[in-house]
C-alpha cells in the first residue's frame, strides 16, 4: 500500500457522520432481560420453584402451602458445625422473602432465585444465628435445583433426621 494513501483514508474515516438513532428505535435492555428474551436463560418468573436444591452437603427444600411456600434449609460443614431451620417463603418473580424459625423477626431476609439456583444474601440477620451451631452460617448459601419433585423435597431431612419441609 502506498504511504500517500494513508492520510486520505484517515480523512475519509473522520468525515463520516455517526448513525443517528431513529425515533422508534428500541431502548437498550439489561443483559439478563435480553438473554431471557432470546431463550438463553430461563425466566425466573415463569419457573416453578418447588423442589429440592443442593450444593455439596448444603440443602434447601421448597414445597407449596396455603400461604405460599414452606422452606427448609441446612448447611453442614462437618464437626457439628451446622445450621438447620424451617419456615415460610413468599415469591415475587426472582425475589424470595424467607422467614426461618418461629419468631416473626428473628431470621427474616430476602433471597434470590434465577430459575435454577437459590441465593441467600452474604449478610444474614442476627436472629439466624440461633438456627446455627458453633460458627456456622447461612450467609452466601447458593444451591442448584436437583429435583422439581415436591415429594422428594418433603422427604429431605437434616443431619439430625428432622423433616424440614413436611413428612
Amino acid at each position: 500500500m502506498r504511504l500517500w494513501l494513508l492520510p486520505l483514508l484517515a480523512l475519509a474515516a473522520c468525515s463520516g457522520k455517526a448513525p443517528q438513532p431513529q425515533g422508534n428505535a428500541e431502548q437498550p435492555q439489561d443483559l439478563e432481560s435480553a438473554a431471557i428474551e432470546r431463550g438463553m436463560i430461563r425466566d425466573p418468573a415463569d419457573t416453578e420453584i418447588a423442589g429440592l436444591y443442593a450444593r455439596d452437603t448444603d440443602r434447601i427444600c421448597v414445597v407449596h402451602d396455603d400461604q405460599g411456600y414452606r422452606i427448609g434449609a441446612f448447611v453442614d460443614y462437618g464437626d457439628r458445625i451446622t445450621c438447620s431451620g424451617t419456615g415460610t417463603m413468599t415469591r415475587v418473580g426472582g425475589k424470595l422473602h424467607v422467614q426461618l424459625g418461629k419468631d416473626a423477626d428473628g431470621c427474616s431476609f430476602d433471597a434470590r432465585f434465577d430459575g435454577d439456583k437459590i441465593y441467600f444474601p452474604g449478610n444474614m440477620p442476627d436472629g439466624c444465628a440461633k438456627l446455627c451451631a458453633r460458627r456456622a452460617s447461612y450467609a452466601g448459601l447458593e444451591v442448584s435445583q436437583l429435583s422439581a419433585s415436591e415429594s422428594e423435597a418433603r422427604a429431605m431431612r437434616d443431619p439430625q433426621g428432622r423433616a424440614l419441609c413436611g413428612g
